[in-house]
């Protein structure tokens, strides 16, 4: 079964970068997405951006952003860790929320592909802390 490690998070100031790193272990195929969400107090978990990978993949695979993470996140791959990374910049307050990573078999990143139910693996969150 797969499981999923996030790292990364931490306190940063508005305006700020963080790098999230998601590590999987236990994967029974090589062809899958991995989905980064968040979640805010209070708030529903929602999607922040995708990658789906394929062994066909000489680099990033195909990749999707939410709105909320357009422009100022960005989400990649290293193969030889087996990590998915979010490079999160120009951070604001509304950024403040525990980031989960996710995988799912086969799975194409679209707006479709950001639902946290289609996504049976998940890892225990990192929290991401902005302060203005």
């Amino acid at each position: 079964e797969v499981q999923l490690v996030e790292s990364g998070g931490g306190l940063v100031q508005a305006g700020g970068s963080l790098r999230l790193s998601c590590v999987a272990s236990g994967r029974a195929f090589d062809e899958y997405a991995i989905g980064w969400f968040r979640q805010a107090p209070g708030k529903e978990r929602e999607g922040v951006s995708c990658i789906r990978i394929t062994p066909f993949d000489s680099s990033d695979g195909s990749t999707y952003y939410t709105t909320s993470a357009k422009g100022r996140f960005t989400i990649s791959k290293d193969n030889g860790k087996n990590t998915v990374s979010l490079q999160m910049n120009n951070l604001k307050p509304e950024d403040t929320a525990v980031y989960y990573c996710a995988e799912a078999y086969y799975l194409y990143c679209s707006d479709s592909g950001m639902v946290r139910d289609q996504y049976p693996y998940w890892g225990q969150g990192t929290q991401v802390t902005v302060s203005s």
